[in-house]
Order: C-alpha cells, then structure tokens, then sequence
C-alpha cells in the first residue's frame, strides 16, 4: 500500500442515551456472554441531559486499536471491549467512498485498526449506567462505520456482552431486556415496549447525592449475590416473571399509579437483596433514605401516587414524576429538604431542564431559602432540612435512541487525523 492511500481517515460520531431498569437487572447465568436470570424493563432519558458521545475511525495508518474516554487514553485489552469489537467486525460489510475514493472490502475490516473517543456528559461509575450508554454508543458508531446491516435486536446482543444494561440502551422510551433460554445467548436481546413520544406527561428528576465511583462494583456485587443470596433466586423466579407482566401493562395503559407500585417495590428488593449477600452490600446511603421517606409521606399524602423513585447500584435517586405539576411540587420538596449551601449557584444545582424550576416558582438561591415546609410534614415535629447533601439535581424526561451525529464540532476525533481534537 502506498503512502497517499495511507492517508485517508473515515470517521463517525453518534450519541447514545442511559437507561434506568424500573424492573431491575440483578445476577448473571454466564457471566462470559452476559446473560441474566431475569428480564429487565428500563425507560431511556433524554440525551440532551445523559448521553455518552462516542467518535470511532479507521485508517490505514493507525497500528494499533486505541480508546480515549473523557479525555484520558485507556486500555481495549479488557475481554468485554474485544467481544465487541470481534463481533461487529464479524458483520462488517464492503464499504465505499468514491468521493474520497476509499474501498473496504468484508475481508479488509478485520486487519483495519479503530480509534475510539468517549465522553459521558454525567458521572462515570457512580450509579448512573454510565457503562450501558457507554457500550451502546461503542457497538452503535462501530456498527455505523463498518456498514454492519443487522437490525437493532442484534447489535443489542452484542452491546449486551460490554454491559448488560446497554442492550437497553439501543432504544428509545421504554425497552425490556429479554433474559433468553439459550446457552450461546442468541436470543438475549432487547426491544422496545414503547417509543418516547407514548407516555410524554413523565417527568424525571435525578438527585446526585454522589458522583464518587462506587465501593462494590455491579459486576462484583452481582456475583456475590447469585453465590449467597437466598432472596435473588425467589426473586428471579417468583417475583420478576409477575411483575413483567404487570409493568408492560403499566406502560401500555400509561397506568401511574401501577407504574409506580411495580418501580418502587422492585428498587427496594434489589436493594434488599444487596444487603442479603454476603458480604452485604450497601449502595445507598442515608441521604437516599430519607429522600425515600420524603416521597412516600407525600404520597401517602395525596389521593393519587405522584412520583416513583428507583435507585441503581449506587446513593443516586432517580424520581419519576406523573406530570409537570407533580415535578415541579417535587422539586420545592426537593430544595426544601436537601437544599445547596448557601453560597451555591442555583443554576449549577439543578441542571438539565430547566424549566421546572421556572414551574416551581424557584428564580434564585432567595426562593429556595423561602421554601415553607411540605403540607404533609408534621407541625408538632420541626422539618429538618439536609444541606449540601445531594450534589445536585438534573431534571430529563424520556428520550429517544441512538443518533448519528452529523455535526462535526460534536466529533471527538480530528477528522484528518483520526486523534482526539
């Protein structure tokens, strides 16, 4: 090969959004593919908000496959970022630029080398699937620029043996994971239930109460679990199955209050089979406790649920809202008891949408300070409020899947050199 035809770089950019599990995944049957003993359903958040924005290239002239994430270089040797990569270079196909005048053939694909450029646009590691956009957007950008033809379903399967929870990640509004019966995992795939535009009037408010990367990672906890826990095999093979059911109802029906029984009771027991493994684990702290004890009093409270909460394997709390009324309610309640330190900027406390603060009736640190208490905390007992305890808040909705982004100052990569910019 000569050194002009060297020179040419091809690259693509996508963008892929999280998910959080509403019925959660907990627990491998192989742990080499990935496969779980249950199913999972899970609501994609907007990416304008969560997303992880991934830029992959190929060109002659890079000798080695390299990755950058969040600016820093890091290592592909790990087995989950070779599985996808062999597989997506398995199902690349012949690609052509007769503008750039660049050919790949099938065969060429599998001698060509990638460079990888990452970014999350919230915490890594801290219990905000920041691994499952990360794998999604991976398989995705890769798929799109190796002219890998198969469907969704199937690149779901391959982002699923990065990270489990990705797979859910390839769609937008509302998908489940189905666990599959077959030893090679074939059929261990996700879909989708039901687009973002299906149940609209949701609202969804994250309270970070950390970013720090967590003590028991979820691969490590999962295995603990399945080894000791009695709970997570009544749990696998009792209870999830029902409440599948139960939840895909709930969101055809856009039943909340169902919705929000079915959420809450399945974040609770994933996390009390957390704390049935030995050694037990504990990914929530006291913060995320009393924002629990804050939701469930106001919807006691009221005649009709308000808000769902559900918590991943770390502190953070993931709070779904009926509607903008009820967010906007949550978040004086919010602000009320877990307000920033005085001298904090509101418009870095609650990031994303926000509108909602504008719903609440919250313009400055003023506002916050004037908060009364909630109508459902007892007047004989002093409200205590929890200053600085959350980091912050974002406010998101439900999103749309994984986009290819056009836009080339969105790229990570230098489109002549193929190195981050």
């Amino acid at each position: 090969m000569g050194e002009e035809s060297k020179k040419w770089v091809l690259t693509v950019t996508a963008q892929t959004p999280t998910n959080i599990a509403v019925i959660k995944y907990w627990g491998k049957r192989d742990e080499n593919l990935i496969l779980p003993i249950n199913d999972s359903i899970s609501v994609t958040l907007d990416p304008e908000h969560l997303c992880t924005t991934t830029s992959v290239a190929v060109s002659p002239s890079f000798d080695q496959d390299r990755m950058w994430l969040n600016g820093k270089e890091f290592s592909l040797a790990g087995g989950r970022y070779q599985r996808c990569l062999k597989e997506i270079r398995s199902r690349a196909c012949d690609y052509v630029d007769e503008k750039k005048g660049i050919k790949i053939t099938k065969k060429e694909w599998e001698n060509l080398h990638v460079h990888i450029a990452s970014y999350n646009n919230f915490p890594t590691a801290a219990g905000l699937a920041s691994s499952a956009a990360g794998f999604a957007c991976l398989v995705f950008a890769l798929a799109k620029l190796m002219n890998v033809k198969d469907d969704l379903g199937t690149l779901s399967s391959i982002a699923r043996q990065g990270s489990g929870s990705a797979c859910r990640s390839l769609y937008g509004g509302f998908a489940k994971w189905i666990m599959g019966k077959n030893d090679n995992g074939s059929d261990s795939i996700a879909v989708q239930l039901a687009d973002e535009k299906h149940w609209d009037d949701l609202v969804i408010v994250i309270a970070v109460v950390s970013s720090r990367q967590k003590e028991t990672s979820s691969t490590t906890g999962m295995r603990d679990s399945v080894e000791t826990s009695m709970l997570i095999q009544h749990r696998a093979k009792e209870v999830v199955p029902k409440r599948i059911v139960e939840m895909e109802e709930a969101i055809k029906n856009r039943d909340f209050p169902s919705f929000s029984r079915l959420a809450c009771a399945d974040s609770n027991q994933f996390h009390a089979v957390c704390l049935d493994t030995l050694p037990p684990i504990f990914y929530m702290n006291d913060t995320s406790h009393r924002i629990i004890s804050c939701v469930e009093k106001w919807n006691r409270s009221e005649e009709s649920t308000q808000v769902a909460y559900t918590f991943d394997a770390g502190p953070n709390a993931v709070l779904i809202a009926r509607n903008r009324k009820a967010a906007a309610l949550l978040l004086q309640r919010l602000l009320f008891f877990f307000p920033p330190h005085s001298d904090a900027d509101l418009s870095s406390y609650v990031i994303g949408d926000k509108s909602i603060l504008q719903d609440a009736g919250i313009k400055d640190m003023k506002d916050v300070e004037a908060l009364p208490p909630p109508p459902e905390v007892s007047d004989k007992i002093p409200a205590q409020q929890y200053k600085g305890d959350v980091s912050y808040f974002i406010c998101t909705r439900p999103g749309k899947g994984p986009v290819v982004l056009c836009d080339e100052s969105k790229a990570l990569l230098n489109p002549e050199t193929g190195y981050p910019k």
